[in-house]
């Protein structure tokens, strides 16, 4: 388990707040302290990025870094990436699949993580807009970017990113929900999000009058109980003239192709009310 306030810190600063070498070496007997690389200690409770980024030479950075504050990201790898800012030293350590960012100087302290804004421009830069767009709005729903952060955003990224910021919105419950936005935008559809329905409630999205797209992620519809709900759903829509299409996260994330062919074929019956 991981803890808010455990941190990376080195043998000056351990000094500076008054403990010895022989305590220090104490502090490490007894677990208080992992000894990471010369002079670079965790405390207990620090997360496994974390450390591994600090024996790296850097911070979590970029798509590791949004996730550990709970961004939600689209990558699915589980290389760290570490900011190495731009005068970072890259050690040696085994087992290493890191990837490193070198943009901006980030202060003085060599392991605090970057800034949500900055983040996310690592993303863009790293992984693309579409990624960073989806990141983006988790950022927005949850609370984590403010105006001011947008603003960086437009200043130190290209069209491609002021263009998604203007087509983001706060209320994306998930990243599967933005992506499939983004990618239906792309398409030329038009969709409705968060949509109250009598009888059925809010659903993810309505295309046209009558075409309910719901996306599963995987924590929110799994097991036999959930399974049900989601089945009297679709049957109290069905009652009041709706057709439901219902996608989970394999299908939008490795299987878009039929996602789109679905979507398109129901539209190509003329019966939802798309103009």
């Amino acid at each position: 388990m991981c803890r808010a306030d455990a941190q990376i810190v080195e043998a000056a600063e351990l000094a500076r707040r008054g403990l010895t070498r022989r305590q220090i070496a104490h502090e490490q007997a007894t677990g208080t302290l992992l000894r990471l690389r010369t002079n670079v200690f965790a405390q207990t409770g620090t997360c496994v990025a974390v450390r591994v980024a600090a024996t790296h030479g850097g911070s979590i950075a970029c798509v590791t870094a949004a996730r550990h504050i709970g961004i939600w990201t689209l990558s699915g790898s589980n290389d760290v990436h570490v900011w190495m800012r731009g005068h970072g030293h890259r050690h040696r350590h085994p087992d290493c699949s890191c990837v490193e960012h070198w943009d901006g100087l980030g202060g003085r302290n060599a392991f605090g993580t970057p800034s949500v804004p900055r983040l996310l421009r690592q993303i863009f830069l790293c992984r693309g807009v579409e990624e960073f767009y989806v990141s983006l709005e988790s950022a927005l729903h949850l609370g984590l970017l403010a105006r001011d952060g947008l603003d960086w955003l437009r200043a130190h990224c290209g069209n491609a990113v002021r263009d998604a910021i203007s087509f983001a919105r706060t209320d994306a419950e998930s990243g599967l929900e933005s992506l499939l936005r983004w990618r239906m935008r792309w398409l030329g559809i038009t969709l409705s999000t968060q949509v109250d329905i009598p009888s059925v409630g809010r659903v993810d999205f309505l295309l046209g009058d009558r075409l309910i797209l719901e996306v599963d992620g995987v924590g929110n519809h799994d097991g036999r109980s959930n399974r049900h709900k989601d089945l009297i759903r679709d049957a109290n829509a069905a009652a009041w003239g709706f057709s439901t299409l219902r996608f989970d996260y394999a299908m939008v994330v490795h299987d878009w192709p039929t996602v789109v062919a679905a979507i398109l074929g129901h539209l190509g019956r003329g019966i939802h009310g798309v103009q």
